[in-house]
C-alpha cells in the first residue's frame, strides 16, 4: 500500500477524525439506542486510519480511473496517428 496523500492532508484527516468521533461518542453515550452516531463514529474511525496509513482507498479508485482514461485517449491517439501515416504512405 503506497501512500496517495501528503502530510498536511493526513494531519487534517487525523484531526477531523478525532474529532468526529469524540462528538459520535458523546452522542452514543447520551443516546446509546441511536444508530445514525455509530454510524459518524465508523466514518471518524476511517478518516482517522486514512490519516495515519497516509492511504486513501477513493483517491486510489479515482487515479486508477484517470490513469485508464489517459491510456484509452493515447491508444485513440496512436491508432489515428497510425491512420493518417498510412494514407499520407499510400498517397506518395
Amino acid at each position: 500500500m503506497k501512500p496517495n496523500i501528503g502530510m498536511i492532508n493526513a494531519f487534517v484527516r487525523i484531526t477531523c477524525g478525532f474529532t468526529v468521533l469524540a462528538w459520535a461518542t458523546a452522542k452514543i453515550v447520551k443516546k446509546p439506542y441511536r444508530s445514525m452516531p455509530l454510524f459518524v463514529a465508523m466514518m471518524g474511525a476511517m478518516k482517522v486510519a486514512e490519516g495515519i496509513t497516509r492511504f486513501c482507498p477513493l483517491t486510489y479508485m479515482f487515479e486508477e480511473q484517470v490513469v485508464q482514461i489517459k491510456k484509452q485517449n493515447n491508444e485513440q491517439q496512436t491508432n489515428v496517428d497510425s491512420e493518417k501515416l498510412q494514407e499520407t504512405v499510400d498517397t506518395l
